[in-house]
């Protein structure tokens, strides 16, 4: 059985062990244009933080998601692999002078151990007159670990990688996949003629501030949040934008409302300054679809799995485990053409 994946970000990354998992005998291959560094992934915080916006198709599917997402991180996090795969539990604020409803999340509220309304004592933890707040426990992956981690392991288990750009699915055609998984985020735009998709760029510091111990987020997508190797210092979300250069006009709003909320920062080191474009989809996309993509009119049998816009990182577990079910109702034939 040949498998491939396409995309090699978190998410491909994670369906591609999902599948040696699931397909011990499989022969899978990940191609991809960009890996590590390169990738969106690796400028992410990688916080468990699902925005109330992230949706599947149904309500049911997306806390299916959310709940098999947070116990894979946790069951590597209670694992020896956690400090190798940069997984780690980490608590945090939400503060915000808007309202209340700011700080509420249905999701970790559910699914996190501790997620609390915070005390006046605590509302002055952080400088600004802050009015309303919560205090949690949620899980971190930091894509700077697990990325290679993931690649490596996945090389370990007999994977094979092929480093290239696709322009269109019939360039595998004679490759004889048996399914190919499609984690292409962004790519998919073009490769699927998805016009659904849509950037949301964001942009970030990570600076050296081994001071900070705790996540901490305020009013306008303001956020602090130690990993392993550095601390990021965020955001904006620029919809539908496609700019994926540095805009000092952002970075000196960024730093005004970080180190408003923690002057110690003005006196952290930068060591990166980073844009990603998040693939934002309504709703994430995970499903089959066959498409007649060679000359003598046999079909591709393609699983989408993109479109995770800002919650990849913290997503792709679940994503990935339903995507794998799918490949096997492919292979089983229970999907109908």
């Amino acid at each position: 059985m040949n498998l491939c994946v396409v995309g090699g970000g978190v998410v491909g990354l994670t369906t591609a062990l999902e599948l040696q998992k699931e397909f011990r005998n499989a022969n899978i291959t990940i191609v991809a244009e960009k890996l590590l560094k390169d990738t969106t992934s690796d400028v992410a915080a990688g916080i468990f933080r699902p925005g109330l916006s992230f949706s599947g198709p149904t309500e049911e599917i997306t806390s299916k998601w959310l709940y098999d997402a947070y116990h894979h991180w946790d069951a590597i996090r209670n694992s020896s692999d956690a400090s190798l795969a940069g997984v780690t539990e980490l608590s945090g604020y939400i503060f915000s002078n808007r309202g209340k409803a700011i700080t509420k999340n249905h999701f970790m509220e559910k699914l996190c151990p501790k997620y609390r309304d915070v005390t006046e004592e605590e509302l002055e933890l952080c400088a600004g007159d802050w009015k309303f707040g919560s205090f949690f426990t949620t899980l971190l992956t930091d894509c700077s670990l697990y990325l290679p981690y993931a690649l490596q392991k996945f090389k370990n288990h007999g994977g094979l990688m092929q480093q290239t750009k696709l322009e269109s699915f019939s360039e595998l055609k004679d490759k004889n996949y048996d399914v190919i998984v499609n984690c292409t985020g962004l790519g998919s735009k073009y490769l699927c003629n998805d016009y659904k998709l849509v950037p949301i760029r964001g942009q970030v510091f990570k600076v050296q501030a081994p001071w900070v111990k705790m996540a901490f987020f305020g009013d306008y997508d303001t956020y602090i949040i130690p990993g392993f190797r550095s601390v990021t210092l965020g955001g904006c979300r620029n919809f539908d934008s496609y700019d994926d250069s540095w805009s000092k006009y952002d970075s000196a709003a960024i730093r005004e409302r970080c180190e408003g909320m923690l002057p110690s920062l003005k006196k952290a080191k930068v060591v990166a300054e980073r844009v990603g474009l998040r693939p934002h989809r309504d709703p994430v996309r995970v499903e089959i679809e066959f498409k007649s993509e060679t000359s003598d009119g046999k079909l591709q049998k393609i699983v989408h799995n993109y479109g995770h816009g800002g919650y990849g990182v913290l997503s792709a577990p679940g994503t990935s485990i339903h995507a794998v079910k799918l490949v096997g109702d492919v292979l089983k034939g229970h999907s109908k053409l």
